[in-house]
């Protein structure tokens, strides 16, 4: 049959500078994708033909030189009367609702669902990059129609007309772009190459790719993924893992977890970071849908606690959003979470049973990971506890080394707190945690459910004060004067002050609050500064809670030369240093009452040392 004249041009059925506008601004994250949308009609091509003909030969060609990219396929093909329908009349059905006006929101994300994968709308979204398209197509259904050229370009513009049958001998189709003014960067052969690796490694047909410059097509997919390779010892699957994991993401992790969901259509694995991460981090996984790239930033495929973890996998069942770039959050792809969540924990309890080594080395950097499922997950809690890391008052352990040793657990809820009192606590037996750290606390409270015979309680300055050994009476008896002046001078400060005798010895002081205490403080602090109706209910809300504690160690030989002192205002000058002294190292914020004390104290042991100077020199001179 002899080519036929083209007829005269026709509109497409959308505004096609609209809809490019549409994919590259608002739909589409960036003009690559077309590369995907050629790959993805090619592949729909072979599957359609494929129904009719299972045994028909598979081959789709990508090229790119000149400022043109072409790709042929032997797929189903179109006769004239689908290059109209499926090229031109984009969705007919989908894009308008009946009456021709225009779908809700709603209504659009349900029909983009329908048309998005189409051959159409697939092919028009190239218009991102190119200035013209020319397609070339024979039909596989009727081996009597006639191969059909449909042209169009980026003015909304295209006409179709019959070829010669020696024009395409087989059934197939072949397209070619030319790149629009602005667009040649994304025809560069190197550049689509890449681009093809990137979106294409995994679908089921053989692709390849030619640069133009004469020599072999080189393949683009490297099928099967290499999660499904058979290898011949596990230690190679795991180095095999190692390396797909640095080519994709960057890092060589730790370990790598399988993720298979037959019955979610879900293949894959999931890399654990080899440095921490923050848990507020969103991570993004990589996501094959049907073989081809979905996306490189999914963040809601995993639960929000598996964030020391990067996923790559290859799904049939999970929804793409419109723009097929990221996935749609259903119930489906909750179940989904929940169950790829299922398989991280019960990695955590192989290694837990099976590979104690791997698993230290894994919670050395990410315990905090497992801190956070352990939170929610009582049965984790239960199998981590011989493992997760604390601070202690005894060192760093777990949690199980520690209750062996206390049955009664204090924690602090600040690390500085944890700090000072550390020492002294490991000295005296009294078992403190600090909590000070994230999930911590939570996981405290949580204990005594795991372990019911252990008692876990927030630290408070009686238990501490009541492990410190009590000074004999006789000694209080004759320190009396010297603890009442003290006690006094520190009134203002709201602290009460106890004797007591502990270690280490170089320890002076020591300066014990608890929530209570500052509670109350606080409570005073506003009672001052409100006015009549408040002063009257914050009165009334007086709470009976002890006082902050100084806590003075009467084994220090700096305590007893201070009791000793025959000057009471010299006496109260050094309490009010050794308060302070305290207070900088418990590393707690100081008031500005505190800050006063401090410079009155510096000040008074300045002017005390400074006149005992002038007063050896008198003697000097009047000897």
């Amino acid at each position: 049959m002899t080519s036929t004249s083209p007829s005269t041009p026709h509109s497409f059925q959308v505004d096609l500078r609209g809809l490019v506008d549409l994919l590259s601004h608002h739909l589409y994250s960036s003009p690559r994708v077309y590369v995907r949308e050629l790959l993805q009609n090619a592949v729909d091509a072979i599957t359609a033909r494929h129904a009719i003909e299972p045994a028909a030969e598979v081959r789709i060609r990508l090229s790119a030189a000149g400022g043109r990219v072409t790709i042929e396929d032997s797929g189903i093909g179109l006769t004239a009367d689908e290059a109209h329908s499926l090229l031109a009349t984009i969705g007919r059905s989908s894009k308008r609702a009946s009456g021709g006006s225009d779908l809700n929101e709603q209504g659009l994300d349900a029909t983009r669902q329908e048309f998005l994968g189409q051959f159409g709308i697939g092919l028009l979204a190239c218009f991102v990059v190119a200035r013209q398209i020319r397609v070339v197509t024979r039909s596989a259904r009727d081996p009597h129609a006639a191969p059909v050229e449909w042209m169009a370009t980026d003015d909304g513009s295209y006409t179709v007309r019959e070829l010669p049958h020696d024009a395409r001998p087989e059934p197939g189709t072949t397209v070619v772009l030319e790149a629009r003014p602005g667009a040649a960067e994304w025809a560069v052969p190197a550049r689509v190459e890449e681009l093809a690796r990137d979106y294409g490694s995994l679908l089921p047909y053989e692709i390849t790719f030619d640069d133009g410059e004469g020599g072999e097509p080189r393949p683009i997919t490297d099928r099967p993924a290499v999660w499904d390779r058979p290898f011949p010892t596990p230690d190679a699957r795991r180095v095999a893992l190692a390396g797909h994991c640095a080519q994709l993401f960057g890092f060589t992790p730790l370990d790598s977890i399988d993720l298979d969901l037959p019955v979610a259509g879900v293949r894959g694995v999931a890399y654990v970071l080899p440095e921490p991460t923050s848990p507020a981090h969103r991570a993004g996984h990589r996501v094959h849908l049907k073989g081809m790239l979905l996306t490189e930033r999914a963040d809601n495929l995993l639960p929000d606690w598996a964030f020391f973890v990067r996923a790559v996998l290859d799904t049939d069942t999970l929804r793409p959003t419109a723009s097929r770039e990221n996935l749609y959050d259903d119930e489906t792809l909750g179940a989904v979470r929940d169950a790829l969540g299922a398989r991280v924990r019960g990695w955590l309890a192989e290694l837990a049973a099976s590979d104690p080594d791997r698993l230290a080395a894994f919670l050395q950097v990410h315990h905090l990971g497992v801190k956070s499922m352990a939170r929610h997950d009582p049965d984790l809690l239960g199998l981590m506890l011989p493992w997760l890391p604390f601070e202690t008052s005894d060192g760093s352990m777990s949690l199980q080394e520690f209750a062996a040793a206390h049955t009664d657990i204090h924690f602090t809820r600040t690390v500085e707190e944890f700090r000072q009192i550390a020492p002294i606590a490991a000295a005296h037996g009294l078992g403190v945690i600090n909590a000070g750290y994230t999930y911590d606390a939570d996981l405290l409270a949580l204990l005594p459910a795991v372990r019911p015979e252990l008692k876990v309680t927030e630290l408070d300055a009686g238990a501490v004060t009541e492990r410190l050994d009590p000074v004999p009476t006789s000694a209080e008896l004759a320190l009396a004067p010297f603890l009442a002046t003290a006690r006094t001078r520190l009134e203002p400060q709201s602290c009460d002050v106890v004797l007591r005798a502990f270690q280490p010895v170089a320890v002076p002081a020591l300066y014990l609050d608890d929530r209570q205490a500052r509670q109350e403080r606080e409570r005073t602090a506003a009672l001052e500064s409100a006015d009549s109706l408040w002063s009257g209910i914050l009165g009334a809300l007086r709470g009976s809670a002890p006082r902050a504690r100084l806590v003075l160690n009467h084994n220090n030989p700096l305590i007893r030369r201070i009791a000793a002192l025959p000057d009471e205002a010299l006496t109260g000058t050094a309490v009010e240093s050794l308060y302070g002294q305290a207070l900088l190292m418990s590393q707690r914020p100081l008031r500005p009452a505190d800050s006063t004390l401090l410079n009155r104290a510096f000040l008074g042991l300045l002017e005390w040392a400074t006149h005992s100077t002038d007063d050896r020199d008198d003697q000097e001179g009047q000897k």
